[in-house]
């Protein structure tokens, strides 16, 4: 919308437009568990796709906030909360448990790559070695 349309006419026929706060403080903006995980899965398919940052603006939510949902999901909080309970801060063991989750999430991830790059080195050898015996077995033609 643009300016003129939220411009009004005062009393004495100037131009006035209202303030930031013309209606009063706005509330916080609160998300119930519910929501922060459909918003972490949302983002974690938003990354998967190289389009996390647009996904942050489009939803209004800071980068932040993902990191320390991400936290609580991995502790385990955020599952089986009903909707505005209140969500305490993580205990000491509960911080170990998620630290220890992601990190083995990592390691999984690292693990799968360096299979995947073994298994196509394999196959890189058996079509090179291949390719060698075969050119062996064929008579070499003779340059004039």
């Amino acid at each position: 919308m643009s300016d003129l349309a939220t411009t009004q006419m005062g009393q004495d026929s100037r131009m006035t437009t209202p303030g930031p706060r013309a209606g009063g403080p706005s509330r916080r903006r609160t998300f119930n568990p519910t929501e922060k995980l459909e918003l972490l899965a949302g983002y974690e398919e938003a990354i998967a796709k190289q389009k996390g940052g647009a996904y942050l603006r489009e939803h209004g939510v800071y980068s932040s906030h993902i990191a320390e949902w991400r936290k609580l999901r991995d502790a385990g909080v955020l599952e089986g909360k009903a909707a505005g309970a209140r969500i305490g801060k993580l205990s000491a063991e509960q911080a170990e448990i998620a630290r220890l989750r992601r990190q083995l999430e990592v390691s999984e991830d690292k693990w799968k790559k360096t299979e995947d790059a073994l298994n196509i080195m394999g196959k890189l050898s058996a079509f090179f070695e291949n390719a060698i015996n075969e050119s062996q077995d064929e008579p070499k033609s003779k340059k004039k």
